[in-house]
């Protein structure tokens, strides 16, 4: 079994403190805005980390390995 932290910005997350993961980048067209292009990882108590394309895809599949897989592939399909 894997670790229950996954690496996101130089953070140490827990997984199991994951709610949802955005499918695409990050764009609201704010000049200021300093997560454009970045990936949501939503966290409990209206937290958020940011993270680049291939965190993202490392924290998706430590939530599977986590989870034990996905039961059927063509299930979420």
């Amino acid at each position: 079994m894997g670790s229950v932290f996954c690496v996101v910005d130089d953070k140490h997350v827990p997984l199991y403190r994951i709610l949802w993961i955005s499918d695409l980048p990050h764009f609201c067209g704010n000049d200021d805005c300093m997560c454009e292009g970045r990936y949501e990882i939503r966290l409990e108590m209206d937290e958020s980390v940011w993270a680049n394309r291939e965190e993202r895809d490392e924290v998706l599949a430590a939530l599977e390995t986590w989870a034990g897989g996905p039961e059927n592939e063509d299930h979420w399909q």
